[in-house]
């Protein structure tokens, strides 16, 4: 089974590093490391599918994957 790709991103607005899972909608967590950041949108995603499996709505499938640039090419 294929997992739901996690973004990580450090925001100056924030001034905290914030993970996201696209497939999830509103799915995110942030953290004063990458680390505590990912282990805060694992928890989250966690609890949103609970939610959602609970409440019977439809769980989307892993679909996200960013864009790949290679540069001079």
């Amino acid at each position: 089974m294929k997992d739901y790709h996690i973004n990580i991103f450090y925001s100056d607005d924030d001034g905290e590093y914030i993970a996201d899972i696209p497939d999830l909608k509103y799915c995110s967590a942030s953290g004063e490391t990458p680390e505590i950041a990912l282990h805060e949108v694992l928890i989250a995603k966690t609890l949103w599918l609970e939610v959602a499996q609970a409440k019977g709505l439809t769980i989307p499938e892993p679909k996200y994957r960013p864009a790949i640039y290679q540069i001079g090419t």
